[in-house]
Formats: structure tokens, sequence, C-alpha cells
């Protein structure tokens, strides 16, 4: 079936190329639709310089109630959206577009894989073992499309060559949009304001329990029953307050009435800025608290065969910026002693960081009008 969408959107979007390309950038999110990553960014970068923008979003075909208007959602993607790119002068996305391979995208069009999250820590892309062979070639004939992938840094410029399956003089380190945020000359954000409105402007210390998905959909159901957020609450309730965030892939997941979720909250960045502690266990989400200099405490249940099957760059216990939990007893002492480890976080973040100046999205554009210039 999914393999039948991708043809019926090239189709569309090979007709729309024949028309006259247009002096307009669009923003393509295959999963995330709040544009509140690289994307958002890179598009308030563009409003900044007057250049005309257009998003498309994946999530038009992927509602989650069907009605009326989740069908003119889709419909709109198999048209409008198709015609938005490819008549598009430049198209940003933060995800590999399955349908890309498929693609006749113009010569004199600039695609740029901004990529989702910073830096490398678990495997993914064509670097994700077992991938499915169908997969594995659709992803690397899209990707062959692209004019660049950006990273964050040069340490890990090589890794993204593998996961894409590009040639590394495609892949620039030019720093991540989505951290611009947090360093240094980086637009405002009250954290005090946000507190007060989400957490009733709590003197606690806030912890954040972002766990990221598994391949298999009855693990993830099951996830936050190794979580006990009872336990947590009565034993460290006094000094933390807890807030849940789900990566965007969890489905039918049951989270418990008493927890604070904040899932459904557009911009994880306002957490990530807002949140005092981070609980994960193989979310690159750690890669934004190391940059802020906040502690992290992993907690791997699973470690063994989350290692086996999706696997990581680095051996994980010795990389990760924080104490590994691997019971929930180990987790709730870990938080207890829990301390930013100045030392560890700036190792860590040193891998996968090279620009924190908040000019990424600046240096891209810069790049890729340049790019269209030359064209």
């Amino acid at each position: 079936m999914k393999n039948i969408a991708y043809k019926i959107f090239a189709c569309s979007f090979n007709l729309c190329a024949l028309l006259p390309i247009r002096r307009r950038f669009a923003l393509l999110s295959p999963h995330m639709a709040s544009f509140t990553d690289s994307l958002g960014e890179v598009e308030q970068e563009l409003r900044r310089r007057g250049v005309p923008t257009v998003r498309v979003s994946g999530a038009d075909v992927r509602p989650k109630t069907w009605n009326a208007a989740a069908v003119l959602r889709m419909l709109r993607f198999f048209t409008k959206g198709a015609y938005d790119l490819a008549t598009a002068q430049a198209v940003f996305l933060n995800d590999n577009f399955m349908p890309l391979a498929d693609l006749r995208v113009r010569k004199n069009a600039v695609w740029t894989q901004l990529w989702h999250a910073e830096g490398a820590f678990k495997r993914f892309g064509l670097d994700v073992p077992d991938l499915p062979e169908d997969v594995r070639v659709r992803v690397k004939r899209g990707n062959a499309k692209l004019r660049y992938v950006i990273c964050s840094s040069a340490d890990v410029a090589p890794i993204y060559a593998s996961a894409f399956g590009v040639p590394q003089e495609k892949v620039l380190p030019l720093g991540s949009p989505r951290a611009d945020r947090y360093v240094q000359n980086s637009r405002s954000f009250n954290v005090r304001a946000f507190r007060e409105k989400w957490f009733g402007g709590t003197d606690k210390k806030i912890a954040l329990y972002a766990p990221t998905f598994r391949d298999d959909p009855g693990e993830n159901r099951a996830l936050l029953r190794q979580f006990d957020f009872a336990r947590f609450q009565d034993e460290l309730g006094g000094e933390y307050r807890l807030v849940l965030r789900l990566h965007p892939q969890f489905h039918d997941v049951d989270v418990p009435p008493d927890v604070l979720d904040m899932t459904a909250y557009p911009n994880a960045g306002d957490l990530i800025a807002a949140c005092d502690l981070l609980i994960t266990d193989y979310s690159s989400i750690c890669l934004d608290f190391a940059l802020l200099g906040k502690p992290c405490v992993f907690f791997a249940f699973d470690l063994e065969k989350y290692a086996g099957t999706r696997s990581f760059y680095h051996d994980y216990k010795t990389y990760v910026p924080g104490a590994v939990a691997e019971t929930f007893d180990d987790l709730l002492c870990a938080v207890r002693s829990a301390r930013a480890d100045a030392d560890a976080l700036r190792r860590f973040a040193a891998c996968n960081f090279d620009a924190t100046d908040g000019r990424s999205a600046e240096r891209i554009v810069d790049l890729v009008q340049k790019s269209l210039a030359g064209d």
C-alpha cells in the first residue's frame, strides 16, 4: 500500500515538474508536523530575508481520525503538496522522504536534508541493522537527489554520509538550526512564564522523562509499564515534578491518568529549555540537555536487546554523559544523586557540536542561496 502511495505522489510531482519554477522555498516535514525543529528555524531565517516559503506536511496522510477534513488534507498533500515541492527553487526537509526515489527533481532545484536531530547517537538511516532491502534501495536512490546534508559537527560527518548513503563532500557541518535557540544570541524564551503556565510555578525541579520509540509496536505499547510513576511520586515527588514526553512515532500508548503528559505540546525545545533534569533511554534529546549543561540520567532497562537490534555508534555506557540505570531501583538512586557533570557534558557536546554561535540557520540559507545564484 505504501509503495502505491509513493508512486501516486511521484506521478503528481513529475507532472507538476513540467510547470515553471516559482521563486519560493518549500519546507517538507515527512513525519513531524509542528515545524518547531530545524525546519522552523530555517523558515524564520527565510522570512527574515523576505523569501516566500510554503509548508508541506506528511502528517496530512496520517490522520488520527478519519473524517471529511482528513480526506481533504490527504488529497491536498498529493496535489498541492506535490505542486509546491515540484515548483520550488529549494526544498528543506527533516527526515527521509520515501517518494523522493521516484521524483524527477529539477537539476537546478536545491534539496537540503536538515535531519531532525543533532550529532550521532543511536544508528539511523541506512546504518540501522536489518533494514529491509527494499527500504534501503529506496532511501539511497532518493538521497542521491539531495544537494546537501547538514550535520552539527565535522566528527559526525562521516557517519551522516554513511547513514544517508551520499558522498561525504555533500555532508556539511554547518551546525544545527534547532540548537540555535539554546545558545547565546538565540531568540529569547521566558522560562519562568512557561513554568508558571504549565507547571503551576512550582519551586520543585522539573524532570522530563522522554523515552525513544522501539521498532516493535508491542514494545512501544508496553514501554511505560517499566516506569513506576506512582513510586517515583512517592519517593521523589517532594523534590521533582515529573513530566512525560513521548516520541512522535509512539502510537496507542496508555499514559496513566495522573501523569503530566506533554507529548502533544508542539515545541519540544520549550520543554528542553524549561526542565532541569532529563530521564531518557536512547533518545538524541540528551544532546540538547548536554549542550545546555543539564544533568541526564539514562533508564536503559532493555539495553542488551536494544543494542542487539538498533545498535549505537559508540559504546553506550561509556559514551552517554550520565548514570545508566537498568532497573527502576537504580533509576531512583541515579535521580537522587543526579548532578551535572560539567566535564562529561562538555565532552559529549563537543563530539556532536562544532559551531554553537546561534547562526546555523543563517549559514545554511546563505549556502542554498549562493548555490541557486551559481546555477
